[in-house]
């Protein structure tokens, strides 16, 4: 990961502070507050900022004032339950806002979930850094036979050379080309950038910056309810999930972890390791408890169908 002198010491000065407050605290996400945490080559992501925790929750379900009576117990079993019999509202009450720079083609992902307020890095304004994505070689991979969006066996030898050789130099070319359009040189005495070549103006920002590749990092704030983290989570610390987004999300769960426990254990149990099965599955599944034989010709279920289904049962 790279920060700069400037970035750190802006992260140490944010941790080092503390200051009293009325409002909820989550202890375990407060331990982990500003601080970035590395992901791939160049990418963090970080939590800035949160509303509520466990107790949120618990408080809004009952539309209580305060603290109620109840044991902790009660108030985790109430959580399950709602997680259970999928009661939104509740976990809406909960926020969080987040730092992550990542590169383009992740960003373009990640943004599918709309569900959330974003605030993304502006080429328009400022200057791209120079910093680009490059997979480590066991994640250079190549396309899976049997899934349009997956991937098949790692490249080795030489073509994974050669194929890390052209992303490296693609990716060196677009932001040259770049910099020579903004007309970019380094910089002055005073921190301002020197004209490459002072008789000429550079492209405007807006412009130059269509040319980079979908590798170069960006950055964005990111404030989203646990409700929607939830579903994040659901769908992208998936194991069949692209790695690259992956790996951002587990280290949100990670943070949404430390920051409502019980919630997250519920999440755990009731949508991250759990199964939706159709009602004719539900059916098959039930001749198969009282002994029936079903195969799939009898299951009335579709052959893409009952390979999930037997995925689900542990049978691949």
């Amino acid at each position: 990961m790279s920060l700069t002198p400037d970035q750190q010491a802006e992260i140490d000065a944010q941790r080092a502070q503390s200051m009293p407050t009325r409002r909820v605290v989550a202890p375990g996400l407060e331990e982990r507050l500003y601080e970035a945490i590395p992901l791939l080559d160049h990418g963090f992501v970080r939590a800035i900022d949160y509303m509520g925790d466990d107790e949120a929750i618990v408080q809004a379900a009952r539309v209580s004032y305060g603290r109620g009576t109840k044991a902790a117990r009660n108030d985790e079993g109430l959580i399950r339950y709602l997680m259970r019999h999928w009661h939104s509202t509740p976990f809406e009450m909960c926020e969080i806002k987040l730092h992550v720079k990542l590169p383009i083609f992740v960003a373009r992902q990640w943004i599918r979930h709309r569900t959330a307020n974003v605030n993304e890095y502006s080429a328009r304004y400022s200057i791209l850094d120079k910093e680009y994505y490059v997979p480590a070689p066991e994640q250079l991979a190549a396309q899976a036979t049997s899934n349009r969006q997956g991937r098949g066996d790692v490249l080795e030898g030489e073509e994974a050379a050669r194929v890390l050789d052209m992303l490296r130099g693609d990716a060196e070319q677009t932001y040259s080309h770049y910099h020579e359009m903004l007309n970019e040189g380094p910089l002055d005495a005073d921190g301002k950038p020197t004209a490459l070549d002072p008789s000429r103006d550079g492209l405007a920002r807006e412009l130059a910056r269509m040319n980079l590749t979908l590798a170069t990092y960006t950055q964005w704030y990111w404030k989203v309810d646990l409700h929607n983290l939830f579903h994040f989570l659901r769908l992208r610390a998936d194991a069949h999930a692209q790695y690259e987004i992956r790996v951002y999300a587990d280290a949100m769960a990670e943070l949404t972890r430390a920051w409502v426990p019980m919630a997250y254990r519920a999440f755990e149990d009731y949508r991250l390791g759990a199964v939706q099965m159709s009602a004719p599955a539900m059916g098959a599944l039930k001749r198969m408890l009282a002994g029936e034989a079903v195969e799939q010709a009898n299951s009335g279920l579709s052959a893409g169908e009952w390979r999930e289904f037997m995925a689900a049962l542990g049978n691949q």
